[in-house]
């Protein structure tokens, strides 16, 4: 009996701190607010139009009389967008996670809906001449631009005004098994309808650059889920956190320069000008990246960041000609003036929710 009585009370304490151990969770979990569907709809419908409105109207690329197409464009940059926020989500994926994942949906916009990686006429612009590749039959200096804003302006951008605009859902999941099966439903026909259904005179892709892209997808995908996983927070990095204007101003200075880069086409080197996007995409993110991990950062520092992103959008819509469309340039300025106040009046009230909840940022 004695010799019994060391595996009686060790029982008994494995017992206990199960049950300790079970009681926290259940605590925890009760402590979580329950969002209700009609608020999971609300911010979803809301990503669900953001993503097309900042990728394509704010940046200037389609003018104020064409806005009648942001339902169809939504089936793309929405769907897209959610999908990212949601896997990020559920597989609790850190920053780089997020960003592989936008540049996959990136990849998957100009590979395989509008080819614009491949086609040497897209729009009859000519985007691939400048820093063309001949091994790859793809523009250096294009592919670089237009995924870089895929990453950070088309994707990243909209996913997190929204967590501004409804802090309660930040890091929560909006979509059920439903909805989920419903949205990546709607993003496969808007991503590859296109790719079954363009005029045998149009630009088709050869099988080898669309199976390259798909190759570069599922890679890029497997990396983000099974190596971006969210670690678990640490202390906090020593030094002083830069004030959230300082935050905000190193933001559009760096986007400026990014998107300024795009006036120096044809005057300096396609690999100098590439050279320096990569430059301005790198710092941002050794940047912001180290500032966020010391103790003093909050929500208004993330936002000052978003704010910052988002005022390059507005000045460059200004100067942007549209790509597409009949408008002239009065209404072209006029539709960006009503694009830069309510941009500017989203910020205004993602602003005033930061004193409801100021999470640190990822």
């Amino acid at each position: 009996d004695r010799r019994q009585m060391p595996d009686a009370v060790w029982n008994r304490f494995f017992i206990f701190v199960y049950k300790l151990k079970k009681m926290k969770k259940s605590s925890i979990q009760s402590n979580v607010t329950p969002i209700s569907i009609g608020t999971r709809i609300a911010v979803a419908v809301s990503l669900f139009f953001l993503a097309p409105f900042i990728g394509e109207f704010l940046l200037g690329n389609l003018p104020v009389n064409m806005f009648y197409l942001i339902p169809m464009l939504a089936l793309l940059y929405g769907s897209g967008a959610l999908l990212i926020r949601e896997t990020a989500v559920r597989l609790n994926l850190g920053m780089s996670g997020v960003l592989l994942l936008c540049l996959v949906y990136g990849i998957i916009e100009e590979a395989f809906n509008t080819q614009s990686l491949f086609d040497p006429n897209y729009l009859g612009m000519h985007l691939l001449d400048y820093g063309y590749v001949p091994f790859l039959k793809m523009g250096s200096w294009w592919t670089v631009y237009v995924l870089g804003i895929h990453i950070v302006w088309s994707t990243a951008v909209p996913i997190a005004l929204i967590d501004g605009l409804f802090p309660k859902t930040k890091n929560r999941s909006l979509l059920n098994t439903a909805g989920i099966i419903v949205v990546c439903l709607a993003f496969s026909f808007a991503a590859f309808y296109p790719l079954f259904t363009r005029p045998e005179q149009a630009f088709h892709a050869s099988a080898c650059q669309l199976i390259s892209a798909a190759v570069a997808v599922i890679f890029l995908l497997f990396i983000a889920v099974f190596c971006c996983r969210r670690k678990q927070p640490g202390q906090p990095a020593p030094g002083e956190t830069p004030a959230p204007l300082i935050m905000g101003l190193t933001a559009l200075l760096l986007g400026s320069a990014f998107m300024s880069l795009t006036f120096l086409v044809t005057s300096i080197p396609a690999w100098l000008n590439i050279v320096g996007m990569i430059f301005c995409f790198t710092l941002a993110c050794f940047l912001f990246v180290r500032w966020s991990k010391r103790s003093g950062w909050s929500a208004r520092h993330s936002l000052m960041v978003l704010g910052g992103l988002l005022v390059t959008y507005i000045w460059y819509g200004f100067v942007q000609v549209p790509s597409i469309g009949n408008i002239s340039p009065r209404g072209d300025s006029l539709g960006n003036i009503l694009f830069s106040c309510f941009t500017i009046g989203l910020l205004l009230v993602a602003w005033r929710n930061t004193r409801i909840v100021n999470n640190p940022c990822d």
